[in-house]
């Protein structure tokens, strides 16, 4: 087979755009196409050709891509792009979506003459940008040597789930990592929070913990954002944690599996989104601990 692809990218947000870099200096050919064109046309200037609709970006490729907002929106990005899918192209299904969103992607793609994958990837701004991600996959073993170029053009590492991308058994681990981050994001903003509502220095809370099994990486990196004032740019936004969220909490209630904390969650990240901090970082959900439009700084 030839190692040089045709690669489409639908999506082109924080993590597609990366993505579709990497791909590009993979050396393969990209073409991109957003919903709002103006975050695809940089892309441009790295090789990419940038499409004026899912039709076109889509016609002739090897492989696609799709990185969007939900489920739904990737469904009606697929039926604008089905005039041009190549029957028997590859399908690589990133959006986090939620367990019944991938079964209805995957019954698009058979019905499509697709080889479907559920690959959603764990990573945010800064892994996406360097290559760095860590590529959930499931799909069918015959197909996999068309998809592999692409998953070692954005990610360290794939981490193979199974045979049927339908079943979305990549996409229910995906839900169980995202669960932890979430609520580890949601813990950090809640402590820097009680902290200044108690008056305490933070730094004092790092340094009682520090080297010890309550100490951790990503505080530090979360905390940071938020006590220097960098939630901009995102590394993964308030309004997307909000939404995969949700998408944990309905996993696990139709499985039986009360998520509290994630529900919780959910609601900070819907309040911070309130107070106007929806396009920063997730780390912004430390404003939903304090009332009214304008809560203290950190």
């Amino acid at each position: 087979m030839n190692d040089t692809l045709t690669v489409s990218v639908l999506g082109t947000g924080i993590m597609g755009a990366a993505m579709a870099r990497n791909i590009a200096r993979a050396g393969h050919t990209v073409r991109v196409w957003n919903r709002t064109a103006a975050k695809a046309e940089p892309l441009g200037a790295d090789g990419a050709y940038v499409a004026a609709s899912p039709e076109e970006a889509v016609r002739g490729a090897d492989v696609v891509l799709t990185m969007l907002y939900d489920g739904p929106a990737t469904l009606d990005t697929m039926r604008q792009a089905a005039p041009g899918l190549r029957d028997g192209a590859v399908w690589a299904q990133s959006t986090t979506a939620g367990i019944d969103a991938v079964a209805e992607l995957a019954g698009f793609a058979r019905a499509h003459g697709l080889a479907f994958f559920d690959a959603p990837v764990l990573g945010t701004r800064a892994p996406a940008e360097a290559g760095q991600l860590t590529v959930l996959a499931a799909g069918p073993e015959a197909a996999r040597d068309a998809v592999t170029p692409v998953f070692d053009a954005v990610g360290s590492r794939a981490v193979w789930t199974g045979e049927d991308g339908a079943a979305g058994s990549a996409t229910r681990l995906k839900l169980v990592a995202n669960s932890w981050v979430l609520a580890a994001t949601a813990a950090t903003g809640e402590a820097l929070a009680l902290a200044k509502g108690l008056g305490v220095d933070p730094q004092d809370f790092f340094g009682l913990i520090a080297g010890g099994p309550l100490d951790m990486g990503y505080l530090h990196a979360k905390a940071g954002l938020v006590l220097e004032e960098r939630l901009s740019p995102a590394a993964f936004a308030v309004t997307t944690a909000e939404k995969d969220a949700r998408l944990i909490v309905t996993a696990g209630r139709q499985n039986g599996v009360r998520l509290d904390v994630a529900e919780a969650a959910a609601e900070r990240f819907a309040r911070a989104a309130a107070q106007g901090h929806g396009d920063e970082d997730m780390a912004a959900a430390y404003f939903a601990s304090f009332d009214g439009d304008k809560p203290p700084a950190p």
